[in-house]
């Protein structure tokens, strides 16, 4: 049986913050921080702050903005978090309601109706809550029947949902599948790190997973191979969860938020996901010249071309490796969905692609897909 993508969403939130609003806001912290500890500075009880810089950020990163579901508080430097009205029981959540937004994109595009789908997968990496499950409550909201239930894979969660998907549609449990990756993460930045306050952005997206016989999508990607792989790091954790408010003394400590050992990461991470593609392609006997397309998790462009470069053995084009953290900073496991929906329409029958997650677990996935 051979599933396939035949379809993709995206919800892109109305705000947007540029490197320099994020930079003057920081900096203004940080001159507040050591004027109001100028004394403990001076007595080296306490380590002056640094200020950030915009035209760092791009350097090291690849990022010039990112979107938000709340600007305003983010740049208030009394307050330098988003600040959410919370919603009573009976309405549609935030997570959900993005999520619904993405769904319907990639159920248009996909020429499918909520009749068609029959298992509905969140697939992210934090949910707003830990039950009723938001898939159910999306469900509920598209009027979907069936089943759903949420997953939470990191920056990983989208290419480790859609094999779930896949494999549910292999196993007779679900027809057609809609996976949803509603990334809210501005509120696990730290705005007051200068090392992580301009990592992230706020997102969602969505595909639509099937059988190849009942698809009819203008846009197909048969998945031909996948292979996930995870091995335990603490090199990138976030230590928010429900028991925080057993210890209060540390409930809003450092490691509430994201936190990572870059370098690292870059020194792990890179070899582990560059083998993973490699061991894949080898697998189904491609060799860097039948890859048409590198849909990379939108960590850091350093990271990327490095992946990229050793995958196809030289320096990649923008189109072979398309990068959009330009625009929506890092999206956890929504950036390589990103990436594919928008950078699909050149494909010709037989293309094939790679699409590939990496994050904290460590987690990665590689599913090598070939346009119909």
């Amino acid at each position: 049986m051979a599933v396939v993508i035949s379809g993709t969403g995206l919800y892109t939130p109305p705000q947007s913050i540029s490197n320099d609003e994020l930079v003057e806001c920081f900096n203004q912290y940080v001159e507040k921080f050591n004027q109001d500890h100028s004394q403990e500075i001076a007595q080296g009880t306490v380590t002056a702050l640094s200020p950030s810089d915009s035209s760092f950020i791009e350097k090291a990163s690849g990022i010039k903005s990112r979107f938000v579901m709340a600007k305003e508080d983010i740049l208030n430097v009394d307050v330098m978090a988003p600040r959410f009205t919370e919603r009573a029981n009976e309405q549609l959540s935030m997570q959900a309601e993005i999520g619904v937004e993405a769904a319907k994109a990639a159920m248009k595009a996909a020429n499918k109706t909520p009749a068609d789908i029959d298992l509905v997968i969140v697939a992210c990496a934090y949910t707003q809550r830990s039950y009723p499950a938001m898939a159910i409550e999306i469900q509920n909201a598209l009027g979907c029947q069936g089943w759903g239930f949420d997953m939470l894979v990191a920056c990983s969660a989208a290419t480790f949902g859609i094999i779930n998907a896949a494999n549910a549609i292999r196993s007779g449990t679900a027809k057609t599948v809609l996976v949803i990756n509603p990334e809210i993460l501005s509120p696990q930045i730290n705005y007051r790190d200068r090392d992580s306050h301009f990592i992230f952005g706020d997102v969602a997206t969505a595909s639509i997973i099937e059988d190849e016989s009942t698809a009819n999508a203008e846009h197909v990607f048969k998945i031909i191979s996948e292979q996930p792989i995870t091995s335990f790091s603490n090199n990138i954790r976030s230590n928010i969860g429900y028991m925080n408010n057993c210890s209060p003394e540390h409930i809003t400590d450092a490691d509430k938020y994201f936190i990572q050992q870059g370098r690292k990461v870059f020194k792990e991470v890179l070899p582990m996901v560059s083998n993973l593609i490699s061991t894949e392609m080898a697998k189904m006997g491609l060799g860097a010249d039948d890859i048409k397309r590198l849909y990379l998790h939108q960590a850091n462009i350093n990271m990327n071309n490095f992946i990229a470069k050793k995958v196809l053995g030289r320096e990649p084009s923008s189109a072979e490796a398309p990068i959009i953290l330009d625009e929506y900073a890092n999206t956890s496991s929504a950036g390589c969905i990103i990436a594919l929906h928008k950078n699909k329409q050149d494909l010709n029958s037989g293309d094939k692609s790679v699409l590939c997650s990496f994050g904290a677990g460590y987690s990665a996935c590689c599913l090598l897909l070939e346009y119909m």
